[in-house]
C-alpha cells in the first residue's frame, strides 16, 4: 500500500465520495464547485452546510482548495494523486477505439520502426487530443555500412547506415598524425567485422578483438576506432530516439491568460530533450502504466501538466521504449490510462 492509497483509509466513505465528485467534476469542466451544486449530484442525501464541513476537512488535509474566496473548491494535486491513486475506476477501452487502434497500427505504412513509432505518436496524439510522446531506443535496428569522411585535419564525418537504410552521421576527433589513408583502413575493417551487429553489439566484439591484438591495425587506426566506437554509442539522450506529436492539441480549450502560461511553459518543457528523456527513462523500468502529475516531476513544475506512460519491449522482451501522452492534469485519466496500455501492448506484439 502506497502512502496515497494509505492516505485514503483516514477518510470516511462521505468524505471519498465528495472528493471524488469535486475531482471529476474539475476534470470535466476545469471550474471549482461549491456545495450547492455538489448536493444535487451527490448519491447520498446531504445538506450544503454538511457538505461545506466536510470540504473544510478536506481542505486542511491539502486535498481540495478554495483558488478564490468563493465557496467552490478545486483538487489540489495531492487531490489529484490520491484520487488516480485510490479512487479512479479505470474501465476497458471500447470495442470501437480498440478497432481504431489496432486498424492504424495493422493499416501502417511505414517501413522502419522509427516510422512506426511516428505514427504511434500521431495516433495515440490524435485519440487523446493532448501531445503523444515516445522515447525508443536508437539501436533497435542493426549496422549495414560505415563510411568515414575526411573534413579537415583531426575532423572526419562517420555515416553510419542501418538495415532499415535510415543514415546517421557523426563528426568526429582524428588522434593526432593519423593519415588520410587509415580512415580507409578503419572503415574496412569495421565493416568486414560489425555487419548485421547493433552498436553495442559491434563496441563488444571490436572492443574484444583489439584488446586480444587480433586486429591487425596500426596504434591510431586502433585508438580512432575505440574512441569513435565509445563516442558513436553516446549519452543516454544519444541512444535515444524523442518523438513528439500533437502539441497543437495542448491548445484546445485555452481560455484564461494562467493556461496560455502554463501552456507556455509546457512548450518550453518538451523542449528540454534532455529532461524529458530522462523522466521518461524512468518509466522504462515500471510494470505496466506510470502517472506522474505536475509538480511530482521538477519538468512539469511550471506547467502543472500531467504525462501518463507505458513501456513496450521487442522480441526478446527487453523494454527497448515508452510512448505515452502529455496533457493538462485535468486530463481524462479513466479513457487515457487503458488507451496507453493497450497501444504499448500492441507495439509489443508488432516488436516480436
Amino acid at each position: 500500500m502506497n502512502e496515497n492509497t494509505s492516505g485514503l483509509t483516514r477518510l470516511n466513505e462521505r468524505s471519498r465520495t465528495i472528493l471524488r465528485q469535486i475531482v471529476e467534476s474539475y476534470l470535466e469542466t476545469g471550474e471549482p464547485v461549491g456545495s450547492r451544486n455538489l448536493s444535487r449530484v451527490l448519491p447520498m442525501a446531504l445538506s450544503p452546510a454538511s457538505i461545506r464541513n466536510v470540504m473544510s476537512d478536506l481542505e486542511q488535509l491539502g486535498l481540495i482548495v478554495a483558488p478564490h474566496t468563493s465557496a467552490g473548491r478545486l483538487p489540489t494535486q495531492l487531490g489529484l494523486r490520491l484520487f488516480v491513486d485510490g479512487l479512479l475506476e479505470v474501465g476497458d477501452l471500447d470495442t470501437r477505439e480498440r478497432r481504431q487502434i489496432e486498424a492504424h497500427i495493422a493499416g501502417r505504412q511505414a517501413t522502419t520502426v522509427d516510422d512506426v513509432l511516428r505514427d504511434v505518436g500521431e495516433m495515440i496524439s490524435g485519440l487523446s487530443h493532448c501531445a503523444g510522446v515516445v522515447l525508443a531506443d536508437k539501436q533497435v535496428t542493426r549496422l549495414k555500412h560505415i563510411e568515414f569522411v575526411l573534413l579537415e585535419p583531426g575532423k572526419a564525418l562517420v555515416v553510419l547506415v542501418d538495415e532499415d537504410q535510415t543514415v546517421e552521421n557523426r563528426i568526429v576527433d582524428l588522434p593526432k598524425g593519423m593519415p588520410p589513408s587509415a580512415l580507409a583502413e578503419a572503415a574496412n575493417y569495421l565493416n568486414a567485422h560489425v555487419r548485421g551487429l547493433t552498436m553495442s553489439e559491434a563496441r563488444a566484439r571490436i572492443e574484444q578483438q583489439l584488446q586480444s591484438s587480433r586486429a591487425e591495425l596500426d596504434e591510431l587506426t586502433k585508438r580512432f576506432i575505440q574512441s569513435g566506437l565509445a563516442e558513436w554509442s553516446g549519452t543516454i539522450d544519444d541512444r535515444k530516439s524523442l518523438i513528439v506529436r500533437g502539441q497543437a492539441n495542448l491548445l484546445k480549450d485555452v481560455n484564461a491568460q494562467d493556461d496560455l502560461e502554463r501552456i507556455r511553459h509546457l512548450f518550453d518543457d518538451l523542449e528540454r530533450k534532455r529532461d524529458l528523456v530522462q523522466l521518461l527513462g524512468l518509466s522504462e523500468s515500471a510494470d505496466g502504466v506510470r502517472i506522474f502529475i505536475g509538480s511530482e516531476n521538477k519538468l512539469f513544475s511550471l506547467s502543472g501538466s500531467s504525462l501518463i506512460v507505458a513501456p513496450f519491449q521487442d522480441e526478446r522482451r527487453k523494454v527497448v521504449g515508452v510512448l505515452g501522452v502529455i496533457g493538462p492534469t485535468r486530463i481524462n485519466y479513466a479513457r487515457i490510462i487503458p488507451m496507453v496500455d493497450y497501444t504499448a501492448k500492441l507495439v509489443s506484439r508488432l516488436l516480436t
